[in-house]
């Protein structure tokens, strides 16, 4: 059999397989995508997309095509025995870039393979992973092909996104410890034509004479006049306890997810259920597809081992409460696709792969157990005021202080540090750009990006020469942009500049009415170009709370890798080369 090489074999081209890819590719390594589905499933399987993940595919460069896509979720409609409950409304704090979104599971994966097709990668379906051995240098897999054909693939590594009976996993023989919740579910993409107002969630519950819920309804708006991807309790006559008791077992023991369609409920179940709880009279209609659903929650005990990877739902089920498994398992690949590309081009520290383990796995222990406890209790268990549970739901609290490889947070420095997300921000200006830009448009499509934030000319002076030495530490691999004070030194629009040095701004200009500035560059020690924003309103400074020269250095997932306060030569260079060491083979 012919042996094929690539960097790195994917397996699953789900969310979760299709963002590894494309970030590799993003990011320079090659990779195949492999999925055993002959088309992509028609099925509104996971539906809500959380804010932090439009930050990931914004960083990607495909956040325009996902909100065309996409229908806004603004809250949620409540209601309890015939009795209507209020409202949640999903609101996030005004510097926080997107909002809730609904997007097809199905339309989720066009867009990204949309994006992964831009850089020559395409998936090969009706592909599926037989079996594979590593080594110290690559895994060796054998997979069958479309036409039944067998092919030897070497790779470097290989990365198992292929869900919750993963082969990969179960070839690693790694443990998938926890349980199976007893209630089965039937799922359903229809139209309704009632009047509740559009872009909200429906949750409509039922309790017995003991206080338990037994009978439940949820809609999630998708795209489409009227239309829902609703969920409810099964009938008796779709259950499995009717089955015969051959039939009622999932091969592996793993009882979670979609059923092969043999218990498929029809419009009329879906009425039924409407019939009972809906809040105000409805018939459903257009019913584009339906299935039985089994929740289970589980844990793997490790995500690698070796060269080997799991990622998605391959590592972590749970129930989909908050929407939570896809845009986790999105962040999984996202955090493990540079460190891959790194370590391929030879310029990653020989345990940068280690820490996809030590920064993830603790994120889906957390997030597995949290939904566990909402599916019981309800999302009003989580502790905090109500912006800190959004916050946690829109996955914007994911942080990494503990990690291996980002810096010590300073005792006592507000804002933003080692390990946190890279918060965005407003009303950068720059020479060239007619109107402010967000800190997000500058780190679009980058690797690592140092921030360095000036407040005086002096200040300019100390960010060129930390570029220059940061550039040549990591052999260009990081990008250095200079984030202006207000007053760090601008020239008037006669063209005069005050507080000027050798190595400040190119042009910083205010305009005849002093209503804006614009900066255009500043050169770093080598003379070089550097590209350098003026906060004019001073938003980067609040955000990242800082009042004098710093640098952050912000990693391709968008969290911080290191924060250097105050900026001074060689001090921070020094520290910035110690945590970079972490990361990069220096």
């Amino acid at each position: 059999m012919p042996v094929v090489d690539t960097d790195v074999l994917i397996v699953g081209a789900g969310p979760v397989g299709l963002t590894a890819a494309a970030e590799l590719r993003r990011h320079g390594a090659h990779c195949r995508i492999v999925d055993r589905l002959p088309a992509r499933l028609p099925y509104a399987k996971a539906v809500g997309i959380q804010p932090r993940t439009l930050e990931i595919w914004d960083r990607m460069g495909m956040v325009r095509e996902a909100l065309d896509a996409a229908v806004p979720m603004r809250g949620q409609l409540l209601y309890s025995d015939g009795a209507d409950q209020g409202r949640i409304d999903f609101r996030l704090p005004p510097e926080v870039p997107y909002g809730f979104a609904a997007l097809p599971q199905y339309e989720t994966e066009r867009v990204i393979e949309e994006h992964l097709a831009r850089f020559g990668t395409g998936i090969e379906r009706g592909t599926e992973l037989v079996s594979f051995k590593q080594d110290t240098d690559g895994v060796l897999s054998r997979i069958v092909t479309v036409d039944g054909g067998e092919e030897e693939v070497r790779s470097r590594f290989l990365v198992g996104c292929d869900g919750a009976h993963s082969i990969v996993r179960k070839s690693l023989g790694l443990s998938f410890e926890g349980g199976a919740f007893p209630e089965e579910y039937m799922l359903a993409d229809v139209e309704v034509d009632w009047s509740l107002p559009s872009g909200y969630g429906v949750r409509v519950m039922h309790h017995g004479d003991d206080g338990a819920v037994d009978d439940l309804l949820v809609c999630i708006p998708l795209p489409g006049r009227g239309r829902y991807r609703m969920s409810m309790m099964v009938p008796p006559e779709l259950s499995a306890a009717r089955k015969p008791a051959g039939e009622q077992g999932i091969g592996d023991g793993v009882a979670h997810g979609l059923e092969n369609g043999r218990r498929s409920p029809g419009i009329e179940h879906i009425q039924a259920v409407l019939d009972r709880l809906s809040p105000e009279p409805t018939t459903a209609s257009a019913m584009r597809w339906s299935s039985v659903f089994r929740i289970s929650h589980r844990l793997v005990d490790k995500y690698a081992d070796g060269r080997v990877f799991i990622a998605g739902d391959a590592a972590h089920i749970h129930p989909p409460t908050g929407a939570q498994g896809m845009n986790t398992g999105i962040q999984d690949a996202c955090n493990l696709a540079w460190k891959l590309a790194l370590t391929v081009r030879g310029a990653a520290h020989p345990r940068l792969l280690d820490s996809y383990d030590a920064e993830r796995r603790p994120i889906g222990e957390e997030v597995v157990r949290r939904t566990v406890r909402h599916a019981s209790e309800g999302v009003q268990a989580d502790p905090g005021d109500f912006t800190t549970v959004m916050l946690r739901e829109a996955q914007l609290l994911v942080a990494y202080p503990d990690s291996p490889i980002v810096g010590r947070g300073t005792p006592g420095l507000e804002g933003p540090g080692p390990g946190d997300r890279a918060p965005d921000c407003g009303g950068l200006t720059g020479g060239i750009s007619a109107v402010p830009l967000r800190l997000y448009d500058l780190l679009r499509d980058r690797g690592h990006v140092l921030l360095l934030h000036a407040d005086s000319a002096d200040g300019l002076g100390v960010c060129g020469e930390v570029a220059s030495a940061i550039r040549h530490l990591t052999d260009g691999q990081t990008t250095a942009l200079v984030l202006l004070a207000p007053d760090a030194g601008t020239r008037d629009a006669r063209g005069t500049t005050a507080d000027s040095t050798g190595n400040g701004p190119g042009d910083a200009v205010a305009d005849a009415g002093d209503t804006a500035q614009v900066v255009d560059y500043a050169t770093d020690a080598d003379g070089r170009h550097l590209p350098a924003f003026l906060d004019s309103r001073g938003e980067f400074a609040r955000a990242y709370r800082t009042t004098g020269p710093a640098a952050f250095l912000v990693r391709p997932d968008g969290y911080l890798g290191a924060r250097v306060a105050p900026l001074a030569v060689p001090g921070a260079v020094a520290a910035l080369s110690e945590e970079l060491a972490r990361v990069f083979r220096l």
